[in-house]
């Protein structure tokens, strides 16, 4: 299910990545599945929690600027636009302590326009019996402000309520079988998403219906082919003429988010004649950490020069640039000449298989063991770790817990090679793995 947006917006300085990281620390509100070196971390948007309600709260101020005459105002105009575009609901944030500024009405000018609901966020109100001039933010005509101080999280709760409460009802993404393999197209825009889209249905498939799908821009198609049933959700009509620029460039991970998480599996699409990019690892990443299946697609291979080497070499260089992604095959296609287009369907279906792989806990169990035996754990000040059994609780993606003598002696280093024991064993290729370390006696 596609989670609905916040939008932190307002101008610098007024709190706004303080406020966005008060609400994805605030209690169990954590976003990042994982914790390991090499994963990718935008601190543009972060998945979060308030009272059983997940959302995806994203900060505007990580948005650069360049090449404009007023960077600020303009900055800061194209900030609140880009909300409205994505956004369920706009937290535009002003500073209490410094008052009304003329930045603040031209941002309020441009929110009032849309039907995006908008809560106005007064910041740095450190004590509420104070008296800040908050009631000079009544002109911007957003309804009354609540007050916050994000530094030392008081109201956050308060503000967060409000939050909910303008969130759109929850609703079943779509209606189909189990047995539907849902694959996202996402990636920059122009590497050639939609050919790939056009590419894939075109190769003599049963299209059943085109559906405009809840994530925005995108259009949902369920389609056959031979007893296999999928749904492809395309996010490549994401790009909108007259915003063609950096900025937007980066929105694009807010698109391809939505489409993450309805998905199984990801077609992660990369253009071979750029490389991988800044932009391409954020998108991955967020396909890593929610736990997807994921297929890096190269396209436009038909524009490269090769030698026998060129493949490999290619290869090398995904792998270096997209280290936490070292499980997932990659694949060299050409949307123009439909070169390996009808393998990339053969590679979904492996990938899926493999997401949602289950070991029996007797045959886990076992491997744990000669793991172990080939490679004892460290000890740590004279007391050694004790593995003592492993069950798998969850697929899609696989996970495990490993229950242990002592958490804290669980090195990285470690789990990380009981992770590649797995791999070697039963493959998970194209699936994140997530291991959990519990000590004997916890739930």
């Amino acid at each position: 299910m596609a989670k609905p947006v916040v939008a932190i917006v307002g101008r610098p300085n007024v709190g706004k990545s303080t406020l966005f990281n008060r609400i994805v620390g605030a209690g169990n509100m954590v976003a990042i599945v994982e914790d390991k070196p090499g994963v990718t971390r935008d601190r543009l948007y972060r998945d979060a929690e308030w009272l059983g309600r997940e959302f995806t709260l994203v900060d505007t101020g990580g948005v650069e600027f360049k090449n404009v005459t007023d960077q600020i105002a303009q900055g800061i105009h194209l900030q609140a636009q880009l909300a409205i575009d994505e956004a369920e609901v706009i937290l535009f944030v002003v500073d209490a302590r410094e008052g009304l500024t003329s930045i603040d009405t031209e941002v309020a000018k441009v929110l009032r326009k849309s039907k995006t609901p908008v809560i106005l966020v007064a910041n740095k109100v450190e004590d509420f019996s104070s008296n800040y001039d908050v009631f000079d933010f009544y002109k911007l005509g957003l309804d009354e402000p609540i007050m916050i101080s994000a530094a030392h999280g008081k109201n956050i709760g308060d503000l967060l309520d409000r939050v909910i409460a303008l969130l759109p009802a929850v609703s079943a993404d779509d209606e189909y079988d189990e047995d539907v393999i849902k694959i996202a197209v996402i990636g920059r825009p122009n590497v050639g998403k939609s050919s790939i889209v056009n590419a894939v249905l075109g190769e003599q498939r049963v299209i059943v219906s085109n559906i405009a799908g809840t994530t925005r821009d995108a259009i949902d198609t369920y389609f056959e082919q031979g007893e296999a049933k999928y749904l492809l959700i395309d996010t490549a009509g994401m790009r909108k003429k007259g915003k063609i620029d950096e900025p937007t460039e980066r929105y694009s991970v807010i698109r391809s988010l939505r489409a993450v998480d309805r998905c199984e599996v990801v077609l992660m699409i990369i253009d071979a004649s750029e490389g991988v990019t800044e932009q391409d690892k954020k998108i991955a990443g967020y396909a890593h950490e929610a736990g997807k299946g994921i297929v890096i697609v190269v396209n436009k291979w038909d524009l490269i020069e090769k030698d026998d080497k060129t493949m490999l070499r290619f290869t090398e260089d995904i792998r270096d640039e997209l280290g936490f992604m070292q499980y997932a095959p990659a694949i060299y296609v050409s949307a123009l000449t439909k070169q390996r287009i009808p393998k990339l369907l053969e590679l979904v279906n492996f990938v899926a298989q493999q997401h949602a792989m289950r070991i029996s806990t007797s045959t886990l169990n076992e491997l744990i063991q000669e793991s172990v035996s080939l490679n004892p754990p460290p000890s740590d000040k004279g007391k050694r770790l004790k593995i003592l059994y492993a069950t798998q609780i969850s697929v899609k993606p696989p996970t495990f817990i490993i229950f242990v003598n002592d958490p804290e002696l669980m090195h990285f280093s470690y789990q990380r090679y009981l992770e590649n024991q797995l791999r070697s064993s039963f493959g998970f290729e194209g699936t994140p793995i997530r291991i959990m370390i519990r000590k004997r006696d916890e739930d």
